[in-house]
């Protein structure tokens, strides 16, 4: 793709900048986001990361403009899976609303900075041991078994972690406004808050090990893998507080998730077999009558399954709401039904 250092360094500043401003602009002074301006910003957010996807495609290419377009798209799946645990995090330890665009801003920014460490180390792992793809296919089919099979019942806020962490933590029961520590009788406290962005933080870690990979299943260009996660993470806050509600209702989105893991760890399998090198299978020598799996298809695969979940669960969602309310008024009938 021919990525120049100082194409680095200016994509990196502009990036740090769109945080910087983030947090000036909207998070500095503790409010709760209305719907307006959170549907606003998220359009903006999603427009700036189409209109830098045709910018790869006519400058670079329709090949690397797809790649882009399919990591885009997974990342952004699974960063609004992201939203669903950080929405039980929020609840899990009552977090007050105005102060929960300052957890987020900080719990994304650590999410960019562990990506962006896994993104240099794949690539590392990529470059020298092309091996490393049967490692990463693995990987994604366990963890699309596990996605299809979860069934949500863990409670970040009061898992094993943050039990360890509560033991060697002095904390206070109660928020402080949004401050990290409290000092109460000459000793120093940590506030619930620190703990919010700890679990939130603890939890980026775990999904960054999905992620990355995932998209490396796309693209083996690094700019593409970091600018698909920068966008995908650019206005998750807004997307928080503008689609809050909605995501009680994606009740198939973890195994639509699931689909797209799964496949992407076949893609990985399949490229790995193509390009082998292990002396133990075939001898060393690459499997070229294997197929690889072109990058329209998986876009396509992607778009559709994110789709297809999508629907499914508002239809089921819809389904249930209405099922509840014929039950609701039948038992009103009973209730009130009049004695002969």
């Amino acid at each position: 793709m021919g990525v120049t250092p100082l194409i680095w360094i200016i994509t990196i500043a502009i990036t740090v900048a769109f945080f910087v401003f983030e947090f000036f602009a909207h998070v500095r002074k503790p409010h709760e986001p209305s719907i307006a301006e959170s549907a606003r910003w998220s359009a903006f957010y999603i427009g700036l990361a189409l209109l830098f996807g045709v910018g790869i495609g006519v400058f670079s290419g329709w090949t690397y403009g797809g790649e882009y377009f399919a990591g885009y798209l997974t990342e952004k799946a699974l960063s609004i899976d992201n939203l669903f645990v950080f929405l039980i995090i929020m609840t899990g330890f009552a977090v007050p609303k105005i102060y929960q665009q300052k957890v987020l801003m900080i719990g994304i920014v650590i999410a960019l900075i562990m990506r962006g460490a896994f993104i240099a180390v794949g690539a590392a792992l990529i470059e020298n041991f092309s091996w490393i793809f049967y490692i990463f296919g693995a990987l994604l089919l366990f963890l699309a078994y596990r996605q299809a099979f979860s069934h949500g019942e863990s409670d970040p806020a009061n898992g094993r972690f943050m039990t360890f962490v509560r033991r060697i933590l002095p904390v206070t029961e109660e928020y402080n406004d949004d401050k990290l520590t409290v000092r109460k009788n000459g000793k120093r406290f940590v506030t619930p808050m620190l703990l919010v962005i700890i679990a939130i933080g603890f939890i980026d870690l775990v999904f960054a090990v999905d992620s990355i990979p995932a998209i490396y299943g796309l693209t083996n260009e690094a700019y593409i893998v970091f600018t698909a996660n920068a966008f995908a993470l650019m206005g998750l806050r807004q997307l928080y507080f503008l689609i809050g509600g909605l995501l009680e209702r994606l009740v198939y989105l973890a195994q639509g998730l699931a689909v797209i893991l799964a496949f992407i760890g076949v893609k990985l399998v399949f490229h790995a077999l193509h390009v082998n090198e292990l002396p133990f299978i075939n001898g060393g020598e690459p499997l070229l009558w294997v197929p690889e799996i072109p990058i329209w298809f998986s876009l396509l695969f992607i778009g559709a399954t994110v789709a297809v979940a999508t629907f499914l669960s508002l239809r089921k969602t819809r389904n249930d709401d209405r099922k509840k309310e014929r039950e609701t008024f039948d038992g009103e009938k009973v209730i009130h039904a009049p004695e002969d």
